[in-house]
């Protein structure tokens, strides 16, 4: 497998296979352990899921301009319409940013991903390996991200199924279902990758003792 060079703040890959033979095995699998732990909280630790949720706020924040552009727009007249391109260009300024954001997060995950399936696969350590494998970083993940998920998918439906033609407007219900399904959205990436790395886990190192 052909692996990019990581960003310099990122553990370097492991050593070929076949230079480990000339080098030190204690301070290989002394760097393993480092590497796996480090990796293991950039995967799965408490800051890519709150770097998760400000990259949601950021959207959500940003589509508020949209769902105001476009209550605007609703008005008809010159001066909302004017008011609507405002709101729509606020808009614009948030969510591209947040996209690349995004893109950026998604990126540096996957490089996180690949250096710590190799590291894993460099060799074996129970004690280390345990502590990558973490079942409660996945519950913690998965637990946390129930609640947007539901969320969202009770405001995008919720809002579809309750709307009645003169109390809310197009607009408003095209606002809140953007807005629910951002939450959604949000939940369905922590509950993916919660599994996602719980699956990988007992792939790589087998499923936990009690």
């Amino acid at each position: 497998m052909v692996m990019r060079m990581p960003r310099r703040d990122l553990p370097p890959p492991p050593p070929p296979a076949h230079l480990r033979a000339w080098l030190d095995g204690n301070a290989v699998r002394a760097d393993r352990a480092r590497f796996l732990r480090d990796l293991g909280q950039r995967a799965l630790g408490v800051g890519p899921l709150l770097l998760l949720w400000a990259v949601s706020a950021v959207f959500a924040f940003g589509w508020s301009f949209v769902g105001m552009a476009l209550m605007a727009f609703e008005q008809g007249d010159p001066s909302s319409y004017l008011l609507g391109l405002v709101f729509a260009a606020l808009g614009a300024g948030v969510l591209v940013p947040a996209g690349f954001w995004f893109a950026w997060g998604a990126r540096r995950d996957r490089q996180v991903r690949q250096l710590l399936c190799a590291w894993a696969e460099s060799d074996r350590d129970p004690a280390v390996d345990a502590l990558v494998r973490a079942p409660w970083r996945s519950l913690t993940w998965l637990l946390a991200s129930l609640g947007p998920a539901a969320l969202g998918l009770w405001l995008t439906f919720g809002v579809a199924v309750s709307a009645r033609p003169g109390s809310e407007t197009y607009a408003e219900v095209t606002y809140y279902m953007g807005l629910g399904m951002i939450l959604w959205i949000t939940g369905l990436l922590g509950l993916g990758k919660a599994g996602a790395h719980y699956r990988w886990a007992v792939r790589a190192f087998g499923a936990p003792t009690r």
